[in-house]
Parts: structure tokens; C-alpha cells; sequence
């Protein structure tokens, strides 16, 4: 055998070969997501950071006087409105004593109620939540929100938006999204001055068929208050609370100014919730080198003591930083379920892409959807994602089917139904015409038949015929300058034949007067009666307990596009 110099060594054995089965993995979808190793000095890392303050607190005549380490003289303005509103004085110290693995399993114990564990919560502070949640595995996080949710019945909200802000095309979306089971839509703008028409798009199209949703306009905060105060809008939730202090002054607020904001909502009936998320601080870059879920149990705690009802969570803009890191996506699961953990209303997030990935994207939605939130998204867009104007939804209007379906396979409620394709051209035509003639009574600028017709059978903007923007434009000017409210709309539906959609709305803006919306988890059902903690509080308490779709429902969610008939296999049943 004659030996080899490694000078005579070819140039293909000598260059790195990579097998064909690497190839094909390299190009699979989830290789293009962003990845990062820990840097827990610049807060990117999920839950577990060397720079999280150790779990303590000390009460002196009924004021908390040190807590996570730090003492009252030492705390930001964040410490303290926690220390003063959002932890119970009386029982902290019995609270913080009980080790968090106790902690852990009374959350995950079917035979500690609800109201039990609450008590032990409402003592703690950031730092210990943190060290429950450290404690709990994936598993153990679902099981704990099957049994914290406040609401027994799990609900989901539409995003209904247009990358043209066309109102006739978002008029159609809630429609639609109403009669798929929808318990809120959701509409934000490209052009903010477009609003007025947006909204009241969004509030008549959700009242169409059997109604109940309830209907929220994302903006800027003083514009979001007056159309809710006009009762144009039902709810708000884009109402952002930061878990260091230099990010949340960066908002120009404080942790006060954003709890005088929530009673000026609650004064007038409005449903409100804030809205934070694990990777806010790192991505807004001033995390104060904490963990991600350290900063968000801040966030939460903050909400809590500004007596919201709930909170939009689940990292929500942000979740492409924790689903960088190591067990992000399990942090942002136990962010749920803190907020729930403390009475809060937890509309769980889902509502932005963060994967190349299908596969991904259903791991992140699943540890909500299989034990149920109040909302197991804050946002699954009604419209395919090139129209969601909030950058994209985890899921769209191109996966129902697959959503029902899981729902079927599991036996899961996330909040959907399929419909056959004849009802929603229904609805959606009713809704474009609702609005063509509530524009026409209100001088506002013509929807043509022609405009209908085309957002009735469009998937999305790409479809639709194009508006003029700058008669738009003045039209919504229009509808701020004449102080057009709620009860405007609702004359302006039963003045011209639309008497069903002017019920349903002037139901809907009734609970406004109640007071009903304001408990928490309140939602509207399809025979317009209001559910919430109160009258369907979860009583999960183990296996055979709590919500489970039965009856009805059930039949209802195994009911999909394309089903074999058992007494005719020939046929399949829409």
C-alpha cells in the first residue's frame, strides 16, 4: 500500500462534506428564526438570572418596609406602588414564609380551591411569583391555569384590521369573526386619523347575526378613551405598563397616571385591561439586567394594584426576545398564568408571529389553548396576516380549519365553530350594507354595491375595490367634529331597516350603564347576556370538574369543512 503526503490529499476530501440529511434540515422553515445564547447583564435570559433579587419582605405598622432585598428608602416608583396597592399587607409575611414548592403544588393540587390559592398570592411579592414559577415545569404551568383562570368558559379575540384601514372590508371581518364565535375584535389603523370610520365599522359589523362581541379601536391613549367614552368603542387593552422604572418613564407615564387613566375608563362602564409582556424592557433596552419574567411579574402586580380587570400578557409585540432564548416560550406560558394566579383576567397573548415555523408557532399557542384563558389569543387575525395592521398574528384567517380542528381532536374550547360558507357570505353582505347605510344617513362618504360585493367574497384587501382616502379622511373628521356617539349608530341602523343589528348594539352599550362589563372576565354571549367571574366563576376542581365542551357546544365544535357522513359516506357535512 502505498502511503499518502497530505500535500497529494484532493481538494473534495480535504473540504468539509455535509451530509444530504443536514441539506435538507438547514433549509427547514424553523432554521430561519433568530436565536440567542443567555446574557443575563442585559436581562436576555427567560426566567432564571443571577441578578433577580432574592424573595423577602418586612411589615412595620402595617407598611411594607422592605421587599426583594430592598429597602422602602431604596425602592423606584415601581416597589412602591407594588409595596402600597397590589400585595396584601395583612398576610404577607404568613404568605412569603411558605416555601415556593408548597407554593407550586397548591397551584397544581385539584384539592386547593381557587379561592385558596388566591389567598396565599395576593401576598407575594415579584420575587417570590418568580421562584413558584421557577419551580413549575411546562405541564405543571397548564395545570395550574386550568384551575386559576377567572372565567369558567374560555373565549378568544379577533384581530379585524386593513392594510388600507378600508371600513367597509373591517365591517365584514367582525362579521364574520362574530359569527365564527369571537368574543371581542380588535381594529388598530396604518392611518390613525381613519379611526372614527374604523371603529364604527368594527362596532356594527360585530352586531350582525347574533352579536354580543365586544369591540375595542388600538391608538394612542387620549383618542382610544374619547371613542370609548363615546360609546363607539366597548373596551380598551393597549394600555402598556413597563416593569423598570426608566422604561416606563420613557412612556412618558407613571404606574398612578396609567391607574387615573383605568378610572376614567371604569366611570364611564368601559371594560379595560393593560397590557404588558416578557422582552418589553430588553427590547425597549433598559431590563436593568433582571430576567424577563421577573420584569413581567412587575407589570402584573402593577395592573393588579391599579384595580384593572385583567391584563393582555404573553409577551404579546415582544415575543420574537423570549423566543430567542432558552425556555422563553415556557416563561411567557408562566406569565399567564401569574396574571391569573392574582384574579386578574388574562387575555394569554398569541396574537403576534414569531416563527418561520408551523410546527413552532402550534407549540407556543398550545400551552393556552389546551388548558383554556379568558382569551387564548388577544388577537388571532380574522384577516389573512398580510391585513393584521398589528404586525401579524400567530394564527389567521388561513388556519380555522386547522384551529377547529385541533379543538375536535383534543376536545379543546378555544373559542371557535366552523361555519358553512353560505352563512358567511350572509353576514358579511348584511354588515357591508349595515354600514352603506349608516354612512349614507350620516352624510359620510358612499359605499358603493359594487365596494360590497367585493368584500363579500374577498380574502383580503388585495381584492377589494380602492377608496378615496381623502374623502375618507374628512368624513372621519366629520364624525369627531359632530360628536357622533354609540346611540347615534344605533338610530341610524333602525332608521334604515337594520332594526336587528340596532338592538344588538344598543344591548351592548346597556351594560355599559350596569356596570356589567367591569367585572372581570366579562364577555357577551350570542343571546347578549353578560358572563363573566361573577356569574361563571371557574370551579375547576379536578378531573370530572370545571369546563369541559359538552352538549351543544361539542356537537357544535365537531362539526368541521370536510366530515365523511356515517348515513351517506358519499357526502361530506359542512
Amino acid at each position: 500500500m502505498t502511503a499518502v503526503s497530505p500535500g497529494s490529499v484532493s481538494a473534495q476530501t480535504t473540504q468539509k462534506r455535509q451530509s444530504d440529511r443536514t441539506k435538507v434540515l438547514e433549509d427547514r422553515p424553523v432554521n430561519l428564526d433568530g436565536f440567542v445564547e443567555e446574557w443575563p447583564e442585559v436581562g436576555m435570559v427567560a426566567l432564571d438570572s443571577a441578578f433577580d433579587p432574592e424573595p423577602s419582605v418586612r411589615v412595620v405598622d402595617g407598611v411594607i418596609v422592605e421587599m426583594d432585598g430592598r429597602a422602602r428608602a431604596d425602592f423606584d416608583f415601581i416597589d412602591q406602588f407594588i409595596a402600597d396597592h397590589a400585595i396584601d399587607v395583612a398576610t404577607t409575611e404568613q404568605s412569603m414564609a411558605i416555601p415556593a414548592v408548597e407554593i407550586a403544588r397548591m397551584l397544581v393540587d385539584p384539592h386547593v380551591s381557587r379561592d385558596e390559592v388566591i389567598a396565599v398570592t395576593g401576598g407575594l411579592t415579584p420575587a417570590k411569583l418568580l421562584e413558584v414559577m421557577k419551580t413549575m415545569n411546562i405541564v405543571e404551568i397548564m395545570m395550574g391555569i386550568q384551575k386559576m383562570r377567572a372565567r369558567r368558559t374560555p373565549a378568544n379575540q379577533a384581530h379585524c384590521t386593513s392594510a388600507r384601514d378600508n371600513p367597509l372590508q373591517v365591517a365584514c371581518e367582525a362579521a364574520e369573526a362574530s359569527l365564527r364565535g369571537f368574543s371581542e375584535v380588535e381594529t388598530t389603523l396604518g392611518v390613525v386619523r381613519y379611526a372614527p370610520l374604523v371603529a364604527m365599522a368594527l362596532q356594527i359589523g360585530s352586531q350582525v347575526g347574533t352579536g354580543g362581541p365586544l369591540t375595542q379601536c388600538a391608538l394612542e391613549e387620549a383618542t382610544e378613551l374619547e371613542l370609548g367614552m363615546r360609546g363607539i368603542t366597548a373596551y380598551a387593552e393597549t394600555i402598556s405598563v413597563y416593569g423598570t422604572e426608566s422604561v416606563f418613564v420613557d412612556g412618558d407615564d407613571t404606574p398612578w397616571s396609567k391607574a387615573f387613566l383605568a378610572a376614567a375608563y371604569a366611570s364611564r362602564g368601559i371594560k379595560m385591561r393593560f397590557t404588558s409582556g416578557t422582552g418589553s424592557e430588553v427590547q425597549m433596552g433598559n431590563a436593568e439586567g433582571r430576567s424577563m419574567l421577573y420584569l413581567e411579574i412587575r407589570c402584573i402586580l402593577v395592573a393588579k394594584g391599579a384595580g384593572v380587570q385583567g391584563l393582555q400578557n404573553g409577551s404579546i409585540s415582544c415575543i420574537g426576545v423570549p423566543g430567542a432564548v432558552p425556555a422563553g416560550i415556557r416563561a411567557v406560558a408562566a406569565e399567564n398564568l401569574v396574571a391569573s394566579a392574582v384574579d386578574l383576567e388574562c387575555a394569554s397573548g398569541n396574537d403576534q408571529s414569531f416563527s418561520h415555523s408551523p410546527m413552532r408557532r402550534t407549540a407556543r399557542l398550545l400551552p393556552q389553548m389546551m388548558p383554556g384563558t379568558d382569551f387564548i389569543t388577544s388577537g388571532y387575525s380574522a384577516t389573512p396576516n398580510y391585513d393584521n395592521m398589528f404586525a401579524g398574528s400567530n394564527v389567521d384567517a388561513e388556519d380555522f380549519d386547522d384551529f377547529n380542528t385541533i379543538q375536535r381532536d383534543l376536545q379543546i374550547d378555544g373559542g371557535l365553530r366552523h361555519v358553512n360558507e353560505a352563512e358567511i357570505l350572509a353576514v358579511r353582505r348584511r354588515a357591508g350594507k349595515a354600514l352603506q347605510a349608516v354612512f349614507r344617513y350620516l352624510d359620510l362618504p358612499a359605499i358603493s354595491d359594487a365596494e360590497i360585493e367585493a368584500a363579500v367574497y374577498a380574502h383580503g384587501s388585495r381584492e377589494l375595490i380602492p377608496r378615496d382616502v381623502l374623502e375618507d379622511l374628512k368624513g372621519a373628521q366629520q364624525v369627531m367634529d359632530r360628536n357622533v356617539t354609540g346611540l347615534d349608530l344605533v338610530k341610524a341602523l333602525e332608521s334604515t331597516g337594520f332594526s336587528d343589528i340596532a338592538e344588538n348594539l344598543l344591548a351592548v352599550l346597556r351594560q355599559r350603564v350596569s356596570g356589567d362589563l367591569l367585572h372581570t372576565s366579562a364577555i357577551m354571549t350570542r343571546d347578549l347576556k353578560p358572563l363573566s367571574a361573577v356569574n361563571d366563576r371557574n370551579d375547576y376542581a379536578g378531573p370530572g370538574t370545571g369546563y369541559r365542551p359538552s352538549g351543544a357546544r361539542w356537537e357544535e365544535m365537531k362539526r368541521l369543512r370536510h366530515v365523511t357522513s356515517a348515513e351517506n359516506p358519499e357526502l361530506e357535512v359542512e
